[in-house]
């Protein structure tokens, strides 16, 4: 099965953004009046390509046979053998191709970790008082809900993927899947995005 990740607030106010861009591209088609409607497109151009490069194309695909990893500029299939050590700080970093000098260092654009992110996480682990009742009664937590609640203290979404990533390479590794070289591609998208947005701009500034 195939999961996708990705910040859910970015990508929201990117789509919301290329609505609102929609928008006023139409309106500014249907009332073109020359150098004024040329420069407000290229400034909507450029602000487009930077929101879909940043926000909306980023995502951390976790499949079948492997990561995919789909960052701004350029994307990125591991085989979950070549998979090596995955660490989580602020992103996730994930270590493949091999060891020493042949090793190399994937860092994922999404999902990150804020400060305030994992400190929201490190409070939720720490183990609340029982409330006592209308008799003064403690109330008591199963084992079950200690368990779950031991197995996300301190955790972020971050860590979670990680844990994912992590999981599914040691598997691989387990079933002696061969590690082929990670596959790497330009954003081809995000190229032609950057390519309208300045052809927009050159072409405000020839008018102007």
């Amino acid at each position: 099965m195939k999961h996708t990740y990705r910040s859910r607030t970015a990508f929201v106010l990117g789509i919301v953004w290329l609505v609102f861009v929609a928008f006023n591209v139409w309106d500014l088609t249907a009332h073109y009046n020359g150098k004024p409607s040329m420069v407000a497109l290229a400034v909507l151009g450029a602000m487009t390509a930077l929101v879909y490069v940043v926000a909306v194309r980023p995502a951390t695909v976790v499949g079948e046979e492997g990561l995919l990893a789909r960052n701004p500029l350029r994307t990125t299939f591991l085989p979950w053998a070549s998979i090596g050590e995955v660490s989580v700080t602020h992103s996730i970093a994930v270590r493949h191709g091999g060891e020493g000098a042949d090793e190399q260092v994937l860092r994922l654009w999404t999902p990150m970790s804020s400060a305030r992110e994992r400190s929201k996480a490190q409070r939720r682990g720490v183990p609340k008082p029982g409330r006592g009742g209308r008799f003064g009664v403690e109330t008591t937590v199963s084992k079950a809900e200690q368990a779950a609640a031991e197995a996300f203290a301190g955790k972020t979404h971050a860590d979670f993927v990680g844990d994912q990533i992590r999981e599914r390479a040691e598997a691989a590794r387990g079933r002696d899947e061969p590690a082929t070289p990670a596959k790497v591609t330009l954003s081809y998208d995000s190229i032609a995005v950057l390519v309208v947005a300045v052809a927009l701009i050159v072409a405000a500034v020839v008018i102007a």
